[in-house]
């Protein structure tokens, strides 16, 4: 996973550590995949109807009619609130399959769903690709159906089976997602899963599809809650990929408690400097943040008033995607297929929120100044966002000085900061001050986006401070709202 950058480094300004660190970036799937930022998630199956969490595979195919199912009501929805892919629960613990796979009896097929031709996957990858939505997949690989569960290669022969049709059949997969549940199949069994086996197939079939949770790409953040780290780094050590020790951290059985735990004090911080020292394999692997905008995963008539407050979501996303990680919140569909009006109306309220927050960039109007830069890479090139072009200092510089004069006295409450993670994550701490060198911001991690949200201040200045980096810093892009 480490790749060398092509920017020359000054060697003798560098310590060995920092060289390693800044050698490690994202892969071509994992920048793109980044920049998908927020993202939905959909849980729907039988669970549904029968208002579990969990189900046990025993569930008549005939209970799932979702009459009024609208695939472009989702994604009208999910655009709404300024995602940009959706994330389908193929296939849930319950080992029910939303398409009609030809390995299983337990499918649509078998529901009086469009007569029995019906295909949930089909309708909804479809929907996103007109609204110009990544589509992506979940499979469980627990299966509680399945008389093959627990018999080694034959199961893994079936659930590749599976997976081929997934990634086959229903155009581009931006995200195969798994999770990590491995409890006792209908014949008292567990399974030994070839995740290398499931691993290869994605590469081969999809590969610019993004493997998250227990995969090699998007690291699971550690909770269902919502909740994040001070600081996440994209640079990590290897040992969090891996998949065993992933697996056995995940929900292995359907409890509230296990949905809303928090991290432990030593898993604060999994990338600065100090942690990384001892540390001799290192690998890219940004973090995802997951909940539901609910208190459960799938739909439940007695949580319509249990819908999560604008404020709590603005929160999650300020913490994940303005904390260099993605944002995964799942919308479970009602029994008639479509999104409950409430959680429609707070994806609405959500987007508006960000819109608003977001629509207009004072820096637009502004001066910028920084006391040094690289030549090619001056500080004029943070108001574009993308990563053409960027600021970067001289290779002895591992700190800044950025100015921003407004025309006049200014209110101003958020920082949005952009490294150019090609080069890799480098910031370990800045601050951002007033005129009058009061501050209003500190903090560590950057990488590939960092949203500073602080009370609002009237300033005509204001002062970015990069004061540590592990080589000369970059920033593509600087927005101030």
């Amino acid at each position: 996973m480490s790749v060398k950058t092509d920017l020359k480094l000054s060697q003798e300004f560098i310590s060995a550590l920092d060289r390693r660190l800044v050698q490690v970036v994202p892969s071509k799937r994992q920048f793109l995949f980044q920049q998908t930022e927020f993202y939905a998630f959909v849980h729907f199956t039988v669970n549904t109807y029968t208002g579990r969490e969990w189900g046990d595979g025993t569930e008549p195919e005939n209970i799932f009619l979702p009459d009024k199912f609208d695939a472009g009501q989702w994604v009208e929805s999910i655009k709404a609130a300024g995602m940009k892919g959706l994330i389908l629960t193929c296939k849930h613990h319950d080992g029910f399959c939303l398409w009609p796979s030809k390995y299983t009896k337990h499918t649509i097929a078998g529901s009086p769903f469009r007569n029995g031709n019906g295909d949930i996957v089909k309708e909804v990858s479809e929907a996103c690709r007109k609204g110009g939505i990544r589509f992506g997949v979940y499979l469980s690989p627990w299966d509680r159906n399945n008389e093959l569960y627990g018999r080694g290669d034959a199961y893994n022969d079936f659930f590749v089976n599976q997976l081929t049709e997934l990634l086959s059949d229903y155009g581009e997969i931006f995200s195969v997602w798994f999770d990590g549940a491995c409890g006792e199949g209908k014949n008292g069994r567990k399974q030994e899963y070839d995740w290398n086996r499931y691993y290869e197939t994605i590469r081969r079939l999809q590969p610019e599809a993004c493997i998250s949770v227990c995969g090699p790409d998007i690291r699971w953040c550690g909770n269902e809650a919502g909740h994040t780290r001070p600081a996440e780094w994209s640079v990590v050590s290897s040992r969090l990929c891996d998949t065993e020790k992933v697996a056995a951290e995940s929900q292995q059985a359907d409890n509230t408690e296990f949905r809303q735990k928090n991290f432990k004090s030593d898993d604060l911080d999994l990338g600065s400097r100090k942690v990384l020292t001892a540390e001799e394999n290192l690998i890219w692997y940004p973090a995802e943040v997951n909940t539901s905008i609910r208190p459960g995963w799938f739909y439940h008539e007695d949580e319509d008033h249990k819908v999560r407050p604008l404020k709590e979501l603005l929160n999650i996303y300020y913490n994940s995607v303005g904390g260099n990680a993605m944002f995964l919140l799942n919308i479970p569909p009602a029994k008639d297929g479509r999104f409950h009006k409430n959680d429609v109306l707070r994806l609405q309220e959500l987007g508006d929120s960000l819109k608003k927050a977001f629509a207009k960039n004072l820096l637009d109007q502004a001066v910028i100044e920084a006391d040094h830069w690289e030549e090619g890479h001056c500080i004029e090139n943070v108001r574009h966002d993308n990563y053409e072009s960027f600021y970067k200092t001289p290779d002895e510089n591992r700190q800044a000085d950025i100015t921003v004069r407004f025309p006049e006295p200014t209110k101003v409450s958020h920082v949005v900061l952009k490294e150019n993670i090609q080069l890799s994550q480098r910031i370990e701490a800045f601050e951002i001050r007033d005129e009058n060198g009061f501050l209003l911001y500190k903090g560590t991690a950057v990488g590939y986006k960092k949203i500073a949200v602080f009370a609002e201040t009237e300033t005509a200045e204001l002062h970015i401070l990069i004061r540590d980096a592990r080589v000369c810093p970059t920033l593509s892009f600087i927005g101030i709202y």
